[in-house]
């Protein structure tokens, strides 16, 4: 991290766990978001600073401007630069061509959607129609309802069929990306290999590790489960952060549905499955629970209502649910490699690298095995029974 940086104002953030931290980006400015917007011709003078967003990867608040409210977002130039940047904008105005409701970044005088500054990198949104429902919501914290699950499933559906025929290239080697390359092949030992020489800070903090034989101990075996599923695992466009909090929503009530879906920052080639599985993830397990407690943990009312709603709109097979199962073990792990690139080699926090590497690349998979895991991986099986007994 920059030594320049250690002096600007810090916000409250989300950290890793649930406990409330400082901030690991410094907090945007009047002054600094004045500068930004006046690349953005149409948006106007700014007026007043409202809200610092909690979100902890990068910097981000609500500007009042003399056209309304826009959100602008800061990433250091190492985590996002124009050109990442400009992977995620492409998809989402693919997405909005294709009726979508969608945020899409706005653009500067010159047309571009993304602004390089020194060694920060903005982007620049008007704020999108909804309510944030789940604002100060923890990722990894369940729906608050069932409806709330629906309309988030039936969403996530409405996106994977507006993704398909948007044919551009997996994104490049950068952190804070949720690919789907190592477990989505039939030896995964090579792609892992691959991956990590391709991110010098992995291997960096690899050295010290016996990581080949807690891969071989945690995950291969859950990955022997997905090999005979690989066929139901498409290439496709996806969101890959589908939780509540990146969804705007129509009123505040127990019955809101989705209105305008956010933050395409972790999207990427991986398939519709993957995604699914990612969506069961972040919602229906309340991972930051496990400390104080290790019942309850899985919200199976909630995971029903999820794949109802994606049901609804692209119906799953018992066989494509038989894949889930068999994903949800790994579904995490090759982002919390990402999270350990970001954390070991951009933020240099040992705590944080610590915790992607073995309470999420490893942990989640070894999670699994728990009563909870266990009791989630039976109830995709038993809906995939049910299916096929019609």
């Amino acid at each position: 991290m920059d030594a320049a940086s250690h002096h600007l104002t810090r916000v409250i953030s989300h950290g890793m766990g649930a406990d409330p931290v400082i901030s690991d980006w410094p907090a945007l400015t009047s002054a600094e978001v004045a500068r930004v917007l006046r690349h953005y011709p149409g948006v106007g003078q700014p007026l007043r600073l409202e809200w610092h967003s909690p979100r902890p990867f990068s910097a981000a608040c609500v500007m009042q401007t003399e056209s309304g409210p826009i959100i602008v977002k800061r990433h250091h130039v190492r985590v996002r630069d124009v050109a990442a940047l400009g992977e995620e904008h492409r998809f989402a105005a693919h997405l909005q061509e294709k009726g979508l409701p969608v945020s899409c970044a706005l653009a500067t005088a010159s047309g571009a959607t993304a602004l390089a500054d020194d060694y920060w990198t903005y982007e620049v949104f008007a704020l999108a129609a909804g309510v944030d429902l789940y604002r100060e919501a923890l990722s990894w914290t369940p729906f608050h309802s069932c409806a709330h699950a629906w309309s988030a499933g039936q969403m996530l559906s409405r996106l994977h069929q507006a993704a398909a025929g948007y044919e551009a290239p997996a994104r490049a080697a950068r952190p804070l990306v949720a690919s789907f390359t190592i477990f989505s092949q039939q030896d995964p030992v090579d792609p892992l290999q691959a991956y990590i020489a391709q991110r010098p800070a992995i291997a960096d903090y690899l050295e010290a590790r016996p990581w080949r034989g807690e891969v071989a101990q945690h995950l291969l075996p859950w990955h022997a489960a997905l090999k005979p599923y690989l066929d139901e695992f498409v290439p496709l466009w996806t969101h890959n952060d589908w939780h509540a909090s990146n969804l705007l929503w129509s009123d505040a009530s127990p019955q809101a549905q989705v209105q305008t879906v956010l933050d395409f920052g972790l999207c990427d080639r991986t398939t519709a499955l993957h995604d699914l599985a990612t969506a069961i993830e972040r919602n229906i397990v309340e991972w930051l629970a496990i400390p104080q407690r290790d019942e309850q943990l899985v919200h199976l009312d909630l995971l029903d209502a999820l794949l109802d709603g994606y049901a609804a709109q692209s119906p799953l097979s018992a066989r494509q649910l038989r894949a889930l199962a068999a994903l949800l073990p790994l579904v995490h792990a090759e982002f919390a490699l990402a999270e350990l690139d970001y954390f070991h080699g951009v933020t240099q926090s040992a705590i944080n690298a610590s915790l992607a590497y073995d309470a999420y690349f490893l942990g989640h998979a070894a999670w699994f095995h728990s009563a909870e895991g266990q009791r989630l991986l039976a109830h995709l099986h038993q809906r995939a029974d049910a299916l096929e007994q019609r």
